[in-house]
């Protein structure tokens, strides 16, 4: 009998510690994604603005590519910055700041102009877009930087 009590105090013991790691984990993740949705943002949406505002009838494909790639490059610009000011090198900042995060600024891309568009029908900033659009990027991009985080140990600004 005491046996048994020690392993179901053991067990649970085990349990509340991988609940708080995984807790620790998804903190330090979101944390990580919103970073990298600050920088996606602003090069998204500052494309979408200049087409929307100096050239309305742009072809939807190339608004799209380029809000992508503004997006990704102003994202990696804001993490090299992060990780610099943690002691490291700009180039080990660089690397990282593209290695660790790339599949994830370019889902989340997705996931921000797909939901702008299936909004609002054109690849516009509206009121009614924007909270919208950067949740579906945040909620996209969370799983792969938690999974990351989790399993290899690694992150992009953190």
């Amino acid at each position: 009998m005491a046996t048994r009590l020690k392993k179901l105090v053991n067990n649970h013991s085990t349990n509340e510690t991988s609940a708080l790691s995984a807790a620790s984990t998804l903190r330090t993740s979101a944390y990580n994604t919103l970073w990298c949705l600050g920088g996606c943002a602003i090069g998204d949406f500052g494309t979408i603005l200049y087409f929307q505002t100096q050239s309305p009838h742009s072809d939807l494909f190339l608004v799209m590519s380029l809000a992508i790639i503004n997006g990704i490059i102003t994202s990696i610009i804001l993490e090299t910055i992060i990780l610099m000011r943690s002691s490291m090198s700009f180039v080990t900042s660089l690397k990282t700041a593209i290695g660790m995060s790339f599949i994830s600024m370019v889902v989340m891309e997705l996931a921000m102009n797909i939901t702008d568009y299936i909004l609002v029908g054109a690849l516009i900033l509206t009121w009614q877009s924007i909270i919208p659009a950067l949740m579906a990027g945040f909620l996209a991009a969370l799983p792969y930087n938690y999974y990351r985080l989790e399993k290899f140990n690694k992150s992009c600004c953190g």
